[in-house]
């Protein structure tokens, strides 16, 4: 019972988590990616930087701990927002939102070459199910009034960002259980959430001035503001922190466990908010991919000695 309040805020995050999907839908087909990016982390950014200035994790990182956070930034704003937002443009909000749960196994492969964690059967059979279950959302999805080949570029660029955040993960991994050279202690994860964002911000700068001198000066509608803001402040800032304090609170594993249930709330609010159709394929897809994260992430039980 002493962690029901961080229970019931991974629930929210998980719902907020899911309704983000539509929302980042509504964005794609409004303004261009990276305007779409660099507005929504300037409501971000602020309002990180105030949150972590009147928390007790205040800190300005070192020089070492700046090489990482640039690179975290790199991953998880810069390339990870490109992706997103240019994937939205294409394919539906529910296919995007089971295509994004092929994160853990790209860390999972990731982790090998650079934590030197071991390959293991459960990991294999879990990728294969996960292609499975991808495989059945690439040519049975429900949405067939979006064209096939839109919705195979937008899902193999929201796998892009799938990609880009298990690099970020492996570097956010690293950061928060080794110090850097010239640094006693680890970083929290809300420490490099904000800091990255802020670096990520940076790097979005440049490229959201070039793409808006090109196509001009962006004018989102009405709902594309709301939608916006919704990322920037409960789905960017509201969610990192709480799923922060769940992972200190509870640890990442099981605070991971909640974010299986992303897709489900995607689906549900691409089809309540969107219109966007249901079907049996959606639900093998999930049983499939979510089934293939879970065995592949199963600890390989202990040896006993003779």
């Amino acid at each position: 019972m002493k962690n029901l309040l961080v229970h019931l805020k991974l629930i929210f995050v998980v719902i907020v988590w899911g309704f983000g999907w539509p929302a980042g839908r509504v964005i794609a087909q409004d303004i261009a990616p990276f305007a779409a990016s660099w507005i929504r982390y300037v409501v971000a950014v602020v309002l990180f930087l105030v949150y972590l200035r009147f928390s007790n994790q205040w800190m300005i990182p070192t020089r070492g701990e700046w090489k990482r956070i640039v690179w975290i930034g790199f991953f998880s704003t810069c390339v990870y927002q490109a992706f997103f937002m240019t994937g939205m443009k294409f394919t539906a909000a529910g296919d995007a939102s089971l295509m994004i749960t092929f994160n853990p196994f790209f860390t999972a492969v990731l982790a090998i070459f650079f934590l030197k964690e071991a390959m293991h059967w459960r990991l294999a059979a879990g990728i294969l199910l996960g292609l499975a279950g991808v495989t059945v959302l690439f040519l049975y999805s429900p949405n067939v009034d979006i064209p096939f080949y839109e919705r195979a570029l937008g899902d193999l660029l929201i796998a892009g960002a799938a990609l880009a955040w298990a690099c970020n993960t492996i570097q956010m991994k690293i950061a928060m259980t080794e110090p850097s050279k010239d640094s006693d202690r680890c970083l929290t994860p809300l420490q490099l959430t904000v800091w990255s964002s802020v670096t990520g911000f940076a790097m979005l700068t440049p490229i959201a001035a070039v793409e808006t001198a090109i196509v001009g000066i962006p004018e989102p509608s009405f709902y594309g503001w709301v939608s916006i803001l919704f990322l920037a402040i409960f789905s960017t800032v509201v969610s990192y922190v709480w799923f922060a304090d769940g992972i200190l609170a509870i640890g990442a594993g099981k605070s991971a466990l909640y974010v299986y249930l992303v897709p489900i709330f995607g689906i549900f609010s691409g089809y309540v908010l969107l219109d966007e159709k249901l079907g049996a394929s959606l639900f093998v897809a999930f049983v499939l991919i979510v089934g293939g994260v879970a065995l592949a992430q199963r600890k390989q039980p202990a040896l006993k000695e003779a």
